[in-house]
């Protein structure tokens, strides 16, 4: 029986550990020929090494998968372009790539450098654009089109103590639906994962979040970008052990109008309160709540 994914080339960077590992294992054992695709740098972006990607080649080679390492740093534009033409190169299309590598600097927004922004949006959110880049250019000529794959995060909405992450993590949801958008005609669909999954960089999501492993994450990824998933396209999706959820689509839920040709803003500042209002921010309202409790805790220990 032929695997799901049989055939394709597939190339996911950040694969030398956690979710992408994950990832590039899984599309082998389907029978893809995947591109492992990492610069082996610790969390912070340091110490570069070629070794986990080539660890994670063996592994599938051992399987009896096939595989084939790119080690570069993803976001400049000749190692986007490098991972697109190694797949191309030996196998002949580049049918899906899946975009996972990432760094964290985590540090309040009044205490951030300009290297620790620079460097966080640099690898998730341009690492993203350069493989995107150098696909999409491929897969809007080849037969089959192609699939592409970016990776988000609740911190997307919002994070206390990371604020590059968090652009970097909604800019990619934005980058992702513009290329929905723009490659749909080419037979191309581009969609996201956010996932909640034991890694190195789960280390700093905050207490009560329920985690999965790296290994539930590939089975989304792996629908979206088979032939079956392809009609899937500009969605974003949490992956968190047996759960996926559907995100909604931005809409307006109210609106109010001027009673005039332009509002005063005593008149907006009361339309606002009474009839427009606001909608509740879900990590500043749970934030909230567990403050409350510590606070409900120090007063009864106290007393």
């Amino acid at each position: 029986m032929a695997g799901f994914l049989e055939g394709k080339s597939v190339a996911v960077t950040g694969a030398g550990s956690g979710i992408g590992r994950a990832i590039a294992i899984a599309c082998a054992a389907e029978g893809a020929r995947v591109i492992v695709a990492d610069y082996g740098v610790a969390q912070d972006g340091s110490n570069p090494t070629s070794e986990v990607a080539d660890g994670v080649v063996a592994d599938i080679t051992k399987a009896g998968g096939t595989a084939l390492a790119v080690a570069g740093d993803v976001s400049q534009m000749a190692t986007g372009q490098a991972i697109v033409d190694a797949a191309v190169s030996n196998w002949g299309s580049i049918d899906a790539c899946v975009c996972v590598a990432g760094i964290l600097r985590e540090r309040m927004i009044f205490n951030m450098t300009e290297d620790e922004w620079d460097d966080v949006v640099r690898v998730h959110l341009k690492g993203t654009f350069t493989v995107f880049r150098a696909a999409s250019a491929i897969m809007r000529k080849q037969d089959g089109g192609g699939s592409l794959i970016g990776f988000t995060s609740g911190a997307s909405i919002g994070s206390s103590s990371q604020a590059n992450y968090s652009a970097a993590k909604g800019g990619i949801i934005s980058l992702t639906k513009s290329a929905a958008m723009s490659l749909k005609r080419y037979n191309v669909n581009a969609n996201v994962i956010a996932p909640v999954a034991k890694t190195r960089m789960s280390a700093a999501v905050p207490f009560g979040i329920d985690m999965g492993e790296p290994e539930d994450i590939a089975p989304m990824v792996m629908y979206l970008i088979s032939d079956r998933g392809r009609q899937v396209t500009g969605q974003v999706y949490t992956c968190t052990g047996r759960r996926v959820s559907v995100w909604n689509q931005p809409a307006d839920i109210r609106s109010i109008y001027a009673p005039g040709s332009r509002w005063d803003v005593n008149e907006l500042a009361d339309a606002v309160e009474n009839q427009l209002k606001w909608e509740e921010h879900p990590f500043i309202a749970d934030m909230d709540r567990r403050m409350k409790e510590m606070a409900e805790k120090k007063a009864t220990d106290a007393g």
